[in-house]
């Protein structure tokens, strides 16, 4: 195995790296954007922004100065999202973007749906796409990347440039004593949120400058002095609204220890615990479900993500206030036990090798089904019935706010700047993730998100679960709440307050939108990719008329729930947009039924 030592000389990064506490001041410094960077007040720091937005794209040629070619290298979570937005943004440049897949990739297919295919040049077998890109975008799982940098490392031009949406490798890399190589940039841009929501913030903002999904931005080794344009570029380029600065290695401290905690499995496993003590305490499996998880991702999490925190406590009045405070005060405790305990974990590099053991045996056990107890399977019930009126439970409220701000106290103990706090325990949470989970349950929140992501909220979810159940629940009925007044204190004065209030300026310029029910969902992409072949000439016009009418008409029942909507489904093809509404697909069905088939 080749070893890379790191570097004793690096050129000098245009990012500055020497913050190390929350307090200190972080930069990001740009020549090509240096008119657009803003300087915000973050509590008792300053931080420096990027705001992107569609009137950027103009200067992405300079902030690529010296790429002819982005490779995008994988088609999981990130990949598909990253290489359309690219190629869009990039769109009247001389900038290729081509993406590199497996030789037999089961995700062919999927590309070649997207618009990327060999035939077109903009898709490739992955080592010769590294071999001749000189930024390479490595969107691979994060067990991919550890079992293949041996191999990809010296693929990589000398002078070319690595970019990487997670900090994981570098967390391995350091784990074996190893590095990368010393003759190439190696940049970071994490978007703040699973793929899906990347593109689908990028489509939905198409006439809103600046819609998408926040990013943070990293220069772990700039040897061309040109490290931190490219970094930023990328961040506009993949439509990001907001880019903040971190380092790498904060990154996946954050990162991989957020997904464990309020972002995947601590939010799961409070929902099956406090749904479990609702029926107990007698309510109805409906009603439970609906003043758990139907509240979290629903009235909460709006709350939260355009009035911050601490306006969910400021809501409730007399004994729903009260109520509140026994849930926050009972819970913050054992959760910031958890939540220390897996920060402590990330930190050392034990999750990272239980990531990698827990890959190793996927052969021999494969991802098992999250969705499948009592709860999830109410909660189909409850979603299929949803009549626009949630409940504000001030209990499940007072025990989630309690977990998310356990995790901002632990960020902020371990020097975590406040951009990074707020976007990992809170924007991430409630703009790009809950929203899944609102959508189609748990499943389709965790299952969404990477590997790394789906192996750590199944691991931790039942410690949560467990924890909440024998520690918070039991001291509030025995009435046992240590510290109630001192918690609740630093609670309401707490910094972060200040800081969301800065954040929700920069919070995407759209809601993002889903479709509530799986088979609508997959109505929309049997659509999607019919219409697709029909403008690229694979069936006849009255053929793929008919098919697409087939569709509609076997998917009627759940098309139906759609009437009147014109929420809109994207296609691509050939590089031309077209557009097909579930409104459209409902006529076409009316349509068929009456003996027409006119549209």
């Amino acid at each position: 195995m080749r070893l890379f030592l790191r570097s004793a000389m690096h050129a000098k990064s245009s990012l500055l790296q020497t913050r190390s506490f929350a307090t200190n001041v972080s930069e990001l410094s740009s020549v090509v954007f240096k008119d657009h960077l803003r300087t915000v007040q973050m509590a008792e720091s300053k931080e420096t922004v990027l705001p992107g937005g569609r009137d950027k794209f103009p200067l992405l040629p300079k902030a690529f100065a010296g790429i002819k070619q982005v490779g995008v290298i994988g088609w999981g979570s990130q990949g598909p999202a990253q290489a359309q937005n690219l190629r869009e943004s990039l769109e009247g440049t001389d900038i290729k973007v081509k993406v590199g897949l497996r030789e037999g990739s089961s995700s062919i297919s999927k590309a070649n749906d997207a618009g990327f295919c060999e035939d077109k040049g903009n898709l490739g077998e992955m080592f010769d796409v590294i071999k001749e890109s000189d930024l390479v975008v490595l969107l691979i799982s994060d067990s991919a990347c550890v079992n293949l940098y041996p191999k990809i490392f010296p693929l990589i031009k000398p002078g070319a440039t690595l970019g990487l949406s997670h900090g994981f490798l570098l967390g391995h890399l350091e784990s074996v004593h190893e590095s990368f190589p010393k003759d190439i940039n190696v940049v970071m841009m994490a978007p703040k949120g699973m793929g899906p929501s990347v593109r689908r913030l990028y489509v939905q903002g198409k006439t809103v400058n600046g819609a998408g999904i926040n990013a943070s931005v990293a220069i772990h080794q700039d040897v061309t002095g040109n490290a931190s344009e490219i970094a930023l570029g990328w961040s506009v380029g993949v439509g990001a609204p907001y880019t903040f600065y971190t380092t790498m290695a904060d990154e996946y401290k954050s990162d991989i220890f957020g997904e464990r905690c309020i972002l995947l499995g601590g939010v799961h496993g409070l929902v099956e615990s406090l749904f479990r003590r609702y029926v107990q305490n007698g309510m109805s499996p409906e009603d439970a479900f609906k003043n758990t998880a139907e509240c979290i991702t629903g009235p909460l999490n709006q709350k939260i993500s355009h009035d911050g925190i601490k306006s969910v406590y400021e809501s409730f009045k007399g004994e729903d206030k009260i109520i509140f405070e026994k849930a926050y005060t009972a819970a913050y405790t054992p959760c910031r036990d958890i939540i220390e305990e897996v920060y402590d974990d990330v930190a050392c590099g034990n999750e990272i090798r239980s990531v990698n053991n827990a890959v190793a045996r996927h052969d021999r056990f494969p991802f098992g089904k999250i969705d499948q107890t009592y709860t999830w399977k109410i909660g189909e019930k409850v979603r299929a019935a949803r009549d626009g009126n949630f409940v504000m439970n001030p209990f499940t409220a007072g025990s989630y706010v309690a977990m998310m701000m356990a995790q901002i106290d632990v960020l902020i103990s371990h020097g975590h700047c406040y951009s990074e706090v707020a976007n990992e325990s809170v924007i991430e949470s409630v703009d790009s993730l809950n929203p899944y989970m609102h959508a189609r349950g748990v499943a389709y929140m965790v299952d969404n998100c990477s590997t790394t992501a789906r192996l750590g909220s199944r691991k931790w979810a039942p410690r949560f679960d467990y924890i909440l159940t024998e520690q918070a629940y039991v001291a509030v009925d025995d009435n046992k709440i240590k510290n109630e007044a001192k918690i609740m204190s630093e609670f309401k004065n707490h910094k972060i307050h200040e800081v969301l209030e800065v954040c929700s300026s920069m919070r995407p310029s759209v809601d993002i939108a889903l479709s509530t029910c799986a088979h609508t969902g997959h109505a929309a992409s049997l659509l999607k990719r019919r219409a697709a072949q029909l403008c690229s000439g694979y069936f006849t016009p009255n053929e793929s008329r008919a098919r697409i009418v087939l569709f509609a008409c076997a998917l009627r029942s759940k098309l139906f729930v759609m009437r009147g909507s014109r929420r809109a489904i994207g296609v691509e093809s050939h590089n031309r947009s077209y557009v097909i509404h579930f409104s459209v697909a409902i006529k076409m069905y009316l349509n068929h039924v009456n003996g027409l088939i006119c549209y």
